[in-house]
């Protein structure tokens, strides 16, 4: 077996982690993320037929049994990860049944996956329903985000419209827009199924006053997009008490759009 430090998904993890602490967007034990692993390349640092514990998942996820996932803990802080993966960290297999996981590594503590993983599966789910190469779901608390929030309207497409005003690679990055959820009690299957929903149609879900859901194929994409959101958001913050003088338009929206090839959102923009 190779060394499972230094397998690429966990340097992935530690980085990405580390990072997104630094930034401020997963305080204390706030954020999470799960990682679906390519197993030929998994069972390069892992025996399948070694299974540490199995841990109920609360729902039948049947839809990715057998797939298999690197999680970040319960509980657990960013901070903490990059010194101590193993703790911090777990790989899980979904099980036969669907409604059980399988740990493979990791937890060494005795804990368990975040307890938004349900609510990741169920995303993962829905976007595998309509690109078969994601593999990334990563939620946090992006602080201009959060604050536009409380000052914007919680509306789809006009807080998509506002975004893609403010940075003019905006409806390049995400012209699937935005999907935008009222408050709702984390932590449950509820919160999930409608997070699920959303992704259906958007690769990025805001959660009212809590934080972002962000989609992808790989970890770069997925903290990509958040990434650009919260530039936007953290603009529309520092200019929205001011007169605006300048924008950028809609027609120019287009020109963009269409110019780098991607399929936006067009009932999105007041043509």
């Amino acid at each position: 077996m190779k060394d499972m430090m230094n397998a690429p998904f966990v340097v992935e993890m530690r980085k990405l982690t580390a990072n997104m602490y630094r930034l401020g967007w997963d305080e204390r034990n706030g954020g999470n993320i799960s990682y679906m692993l390519d197993e030929d390349t998994v069972w390069e640092y892992l025996k399948p037929d070694e299974v540490i514990r199995t841990i109920p998942l609360g729902f039948d996820a049947s839809a990715v049994a057998g797939k298999v996932f690197i999680v970040t803990g319960t509980g657990k802080y960013f901070k903490n990860v990059d010194d101590d993966p193993e703790t911090n960290l777990g790989i899980v297999r979904i099980a036969a049944d669907g409604v059980n996981a399988e740990l493979l590594w990791g937890y060494r503590d005795g804990g368990k996956f975040t307890s938004e993983f349900p609510a990741h599966l169920m995303s993962h789910m829905a976007r595998l329903s309509v690109d078969p190469a994601n593999r990334v779901i990563i939620h946090c608390h992006p602080t201009h985000v959060l604050a536009m929030n409380y000052v914007h309207e919680l509306e789809e497409k006009s807080f998509t419209h506002t975004l893609w005003e403010m940075c003019t690679e905006c409806i390049v990055v995400f012209p699937d827009g935005v999907g935008v959820l009222p408050w709702m009690l984390c932590g449950t299957n509820s919160i999930g199924e409608a997070t699920a929903e959303k992704m259906k149609e958007f690769r990025l879900v805001v959660w009212g006053m809590h934080g972002i859901y962000g989609a992808g194929k790989t970890i770069d994409e997925a903290f990509g997009l958040i990434e650009t959101v919260e530039k936007a958001a953290q603009i529309y913050m520092l200019t929205a008490h001011l007169p605006r003088i300048n924008t950028i338009r809609d027609e120019e929206m287009v020109e963009l759009a269409e110019f780098f090839g991607v399929n936006y959102r067009r009932d999105f923009l007041n043509l």
